[in-house]
């Protein structure tokens, strides 16, 4: 049986992406996303499911994590993100007052909050969130989370799809210790990797030529800042293709020359979703 941990209570979304890759699978939460990268990285047998970054509101926040921990990325899922108002069963929308859950979910359903006066209480998380409204038993706190959570904790959706824009995805990342990758095919690949370049003048514009020359696409661009530092930054980049493609070898080996540390994170099949949403 495989075995996920996630960040945060059951019912969270990334409870739900877990289920939707292996409903079968044991899901375990986790206090914070370190305590989810540690134990992955304790126990090669199991792996993490993190969200990292929604359509709308971007990144997540992980990065740091996924540099410091050097995981391997085995898949990437996208999964739709519909927020519901959750209340004990038989409230009405008039009865509420105060809304909880995640900073993120209550600013992607800013217009439903303000169109009805309701009060904003930024919790650690949506799945906590609804937790808490059902131990309160109060009618006039609900919740902005999953209908997994309704199920989770008896409570009933007040109203459905309450986000401010409909098709909101939010990108989530597969990753365990061991290193895994798919067969070079005909299908589509992403090589995710990081890279910390030496300090030289127009580092970064030498290091990226390669790319262009070579007619590779770079789909993600991030630079971090090192801890405790403001003057060296390591780089998160994603691009179409698998690292066996000739092109992509040539454009990592032109990156490698400008290079104090590299490191590949994963090669894996490009979610169809991204197809969809081009």
């Amino acid at each position: 049986m495989s075995k996920f941990y996630f960040q945060g209570t059951y019912g969270a979304y990334s409870h739900l992406a877990a289920l939707s890759i292996d409903s079968t699978a044991e899901i375990i939460p986790c206090k914070t996303f370190d305590e989810c990268f540690m134990k992955a990285s304790e126990d090669s047998s199991s792996k993490i499911i993190i969200p990292e970054s929604n359509r709308i509101t971007g990144n997540i926040g992980i990065e740091y994590l996924i540099f410091k921990y050097r995981l391997n990325i085995y898949s990437e899922y996208f999964q739709k993100i519909e927020h519901n108002l959750l209340g004990l069963p038989g409230t009405k929308l008039s009865e509420i007052k105060n809304v909880y859950s995640h900073a993120q979910a209550l600013s992607q359903c800013s217009k439903f909050i303000k169109k009805n006066n309701l009060i904003e209480h930024v919790r650690a998380d949506t799945a906590g969130s609804a937790q808490m409204v059902s131990i309160s038993g109060e009618r006039n706190k609900a919740a902005i989370a999953s209908s997994l959570s309704a199920k989770t904790y008896n409570l009933e959706v007040v109203k459905k799809n309450i986000e401010n824009e409909k098709g909101n995805l939010t990108r989530f990342l597969v990753m365990g210790k061991n290193i895994l990758q798919p067969e070079f095919g005909s299908k589509k690949y992403i090589t995710s990797f990081l890279f910390k370049l030496k300090s030289k003048p127009a580092a970064l514009y030498q290091s990226l030529s390669g790319f262009a020359i070579n007619g590779v696409n770079l789909t993600k661009l991030q630079s971090y800042p090192e801890k405790n530092s403001f003057e060296s930054f390591f780089f998160l980049c994603d691009l179409d293709g698998h690292i066996e493609d000739s092109r992509v070898q040539k454009s990592l080996e032109d990156l490698g020359l400008h290079c104090q540390d590299f490191h590949v994170l994963g090669v894996f099949e490009a979610d169809k979703q991204r197809e969809i949403n081009k």
